[in-house]
This record gives C-alpha cells, sequence and structure tokens, in this order.
C-alpha cells in the first residue's frame, strides 16, 4: 500500500523546464537570475544521459566549420567552455562540452535522464508524468524541440520502395552509400550539407517540392528579424508555423558554389509516386535508386502536451505574449524553440521572454 501511494506522489515545484537544449537553458538562467531557487522554484527534466541537447546526436561530419552557426548561450561565450577548438572539431562533441560546462558554471538543476510522458491537469496545477517521478508545477515552459520528431511527408507507394530509406535524423557518413544512387528530398540547409558530402562518392539526384531560393548578399540582422516576424505572425494567428529557413531562402556559401560546378545542385521536381524500384513522376518518367534520404525536415515534440488541448482545429497553436512564447489558451504554459524560435539565436530570446513572463504571471517575480 505504500508503494502504491508513493508512485502517486508528486514532486511539487513553481515551473518545470522541459528539455536541456539551447532554448532550455536559456530560460533556466533566467528563471534563476530572476531569483527562482532550483528544486522548489523549478527544475529542468532532460531525456538525454548527458548535457548538449540533440546537438550530440548529429552526424560526425557536421563540424564546427560546416555547421550554420553556434550562437553564445545567456552569461557565456562558446570560447570561454571551448577555448582551442578547431574547425574540424565535430559539432556533437564540441557543442555538448559547452553545454556540460555552462549547467555547471551557473549550478543549473537539470535532472536526466528523465522523459516526460505527459502533462496534464490536476487539481488546479500541472501534474508532469516521468519515467521516473512524477512532478507538480504551477507552469511549464516547453523547450522540447523538434530533433527526436522528424518528419516524412506521405507519397503514395512509400511502403513499396525496396531500397533503403532515412532520416537526416538517422544519416551518419555518406560512406554508406558508396556505389548507391541516393534520391535526396527536401530543400534545406541540412539538405544541402548531405548532398554535397554523398555527390563526392556516389551519384545523387536532388529533388525538392519547390524551386530553392538561394539568397544573394549577406543576411544582416533587419533581414533576420523580418525572416522571424513572418513566422511569428502565423503563431500569433495559430497557424502551425513554418520554419525560419523557409522565409530566409538559402544562403549561397562557397560549398555551394563549388556544388554548382560540379553540376550537383541540377534540381528535379517533386515525384508524384514511389515504386518498388524507384520514383516515378506526374509526366510518366521513372527512376531507379538505392536510397530515399528524405531531409524533409522536423515537427515541434508536442504529443506530452496532448491532453492539454493546446492545439486548434487548424492544428496550430495560437501564441501570445513579446517574442509569442506564451500559449493564448494556457497563460501557465510557454513554448520555446517553437515557431520564430526555433533557430538558436530564436531560442535564447525566448528563453529570457518565457522565464520573465511565466514567472511574473505566477506572482515569483517583479
Amino acid at each position: 500500500m505504500a508503494d502504491t501511494q508513493a508512485a502517486h506522489v508528486a514532486i511539487k515545484t513553481d515551473i518545470v523546464v522541459i528539455g536541456a537544449g539551447q532554448a532550455g537553458l536559456s530560460a533556466a538562467y533566467h528563471l534563476k537570475r530572476l531569483g527562482i531557487a532550483p528544486g522548489r522554484g523549478f527544475v529542468v527534466l532532460d531525456q538525454n544521459s548527458a548535457p548538449g541537447g540533440a546537438w550530440q546526436h548529429r552526424w560526425p561530419s557536421l563540424t564546427l566549420s560546416t555547421v550554420n552557426r553556434i550562437h553564445d548561450l545567456p552569461g557565456m561565450a562558446f570560447a570561454e567552455a571551448v577555448p582551442v577548438a578547431s574547425e574540424t572539431v565535430e559539432a556533437a562533441v564540441a557543442v555538448p562540452q559547452y553545454f556540460a560546462a555552462y549547467e555547471q558554471a551557473f549550478e543549473l538543476p537539470v535532472y536526466r535522464p528523465v522523459t516526460v510522458k505527459v502533462v496534464c491537469e490536476r487539481g488546479g496545477r500541472l501534474r508532469v508524468e516521468t519515467d521516473r517521478e512524477a512532478f507538480s508545477a504551477r507552469g511549464i515552459i516547453n523547450a522540447t524541440g523538434t530533433w527526436e520528431t522528424p518528419y516524412i511527408p506521405e507519397y503514395p507507394g512509400r511502403e513499396l520502395f525496396a531500397g533503403r530509406q532515412l532520416h537526416t535524423h538517422d544519416y551518419t557518413s555518406a560512406a554508406e552509400f558508396a556505389g548507391q544512387h541516393v534520391l535526396i528530398v527536401g530543400g534545406g540547409i541540412s539538405a544541402l550539407q548531405l548532398l554535397n558530402e554523398i555527390s563526392f562518392v556516389t551519384r545523387t539526384t536532388w529533388v525538392t517540392r519547390r524551386p530553392p531560393e538561394f539568397r544573394a548578399g549577406p543576411f544582416d540582422q533587419e533581414a533576420g528579424r523580418a525572416a522571424v516576424a513572418l513566422v511569428e505572425a502565423r503563431v500569433r494567428q495559430g497557424l502551425p508555423p513554418n520554419s525560419v529557413v523557409s522565409v530566409t531562402g538559402l544562403p549561397v556559401t562557397p560549398m555551394v558554389e563549388a556544388m554548382r560546378a560540379r553540376g550537383v545542385l541540377e534540381r528535379q521536381p517533386m515525384f508524384s509516386e514511389i515504386t518498388p524500384t524507384g520514383v516515378r513522376w506526374a509526366d510518366g518518367r521513372t527512376l531507379d535508386v538505392d536510397v530515399i534520404l528524405w531531409c524533409t525536415g522536423f515537427r515541434s515534440s508536442l504529443d506530452h502536451l496532448a491532453p492539454l488541448l493546446l492545439r486548434n482545429e487548424a492544428g496550430g497553436i495560437t501564441m501570445t505574449g513579446r517574442l509569442a512564447t506564451q500559449v493564448a489558451a494556457d497563460p501557465r504554459i510557454h513554448l520555446v524553440g517553437y515557431g520564430p524560435s526555433a533557430s538558436t539565436v530564436g531560442a535564447n530570446r525566448a528563453g529570457s521572454a518565457a522565464a520573465g513572463e511565466l514567472s511574473r504571471f505566477l506572482s515569483l517575480a517583479t
């Protein structure tokens, strides 16, 4: 009887931060700066066994020289924690090292590995059920990101393909595809990076739903703010968010210029169906391939919040607050790393906004 009762006892805290990636650590840092005590005031739950968020799962060839950009966390520059990192160091090594040093320097209360299973209403509080303990909170800052929810669109015949299919999430090395014809699907930065790598070792075909838009000239702060504003406007209307990169275009980097020179960027339109041996276009053309690599992005990992009924009929979540991190239907809940804050620089600002707005809403800070 005692064990059964213990299983239903929840650890009380004011705020639970779910996720210890860029956004989660930023939120935790700002909560502590607001004078909210670790433990009784807030805790951070991380499903990974070590610091680093999704960065620790990136493919080995993603190095500090090829990653889009690593933004500093608030209060500690990347160079302070990883002062002698070479450009050839794997991002999956350097960034976790940075996050680990950050957690230690600011004594952030990160508990791991703890996987949140579900969040539900319980007696005016939010009950957070995990694979270990249960927590009872007054507010939630959800920072689970997207890495655990890879997206593969439905196309007729996908289950009939006799070759190999994988997502960016599962990619490790171009060498494993040697001698095979790889169809790369997607028009984002990751698709370009993997297309570049794989094209050096084997035959590739690149397919995108829309013609890729390459951005000429520098991408300055003004352009960045304009792009984020477009995504923010969608979530404030309750529409599902587009990715920030979908409105920024693809940067013309030296890698892109070299790919053009090699003829790798000869893009094909999206096929209409998948066959047992490859793909078929609407005009009847077919192509046999050995591998389909879906570089089709990710969706926000929010299934654990489903009992709270935050989504509207359009499938989106109406957001409000200074940086659109607060759920309009339930101001106790903030989503960071969602919509306009899905980028690393956006995650930093969203963590600050969420910490401040939620703590004030709960009367924990002025």
